[in-house]
């Protein structure tokens, strides 16, 4: 039976580094497909890292310019959250395209 199988497969090396190739790429909990997909999570979420922080410092610019004064506190109260006074009217204008 042995003498039909081509001289590579008879070899213990060959056989058992192909068993183990294949585990390896396959079988494996740590396999090349889920290293591969985990990779590439890795590399969206460090963009969103990225991002994220980017917002964070962009806020905390923000956040530092408004507490300075109160005219600047008040007005960003005004464009962002369309607050007013007591005897004003807020009238918002909306460019079509």
């Amino acid at each position: 039976m042995l003498k039909r199988l081509p001289p590579a497969f008879r070899n213990f090396y060959f056989v058992t580094g192909i068993t183990f190739l294949v585990w390896m790429v396959f079988l494996d909990s740590n396999d090349l497909i889920n290293r591969f997909r985990l990779t590439s999570k890795l590399h969206s979420l460090e963009n969103e890292k990225e991002y994220y922080q980017e917002k964070i410092q962009e806020v905390e610019k923000d956040r530092q310019e408004l507490m300075g004064t109160t005219e600047l506190l008040e007005k960003f109260a005004r464009e962002k959250y369309l607050m007013k006074k007591q005897s004003e009217d807020i009238f918002i204008i909306e460019e079509k395209d």
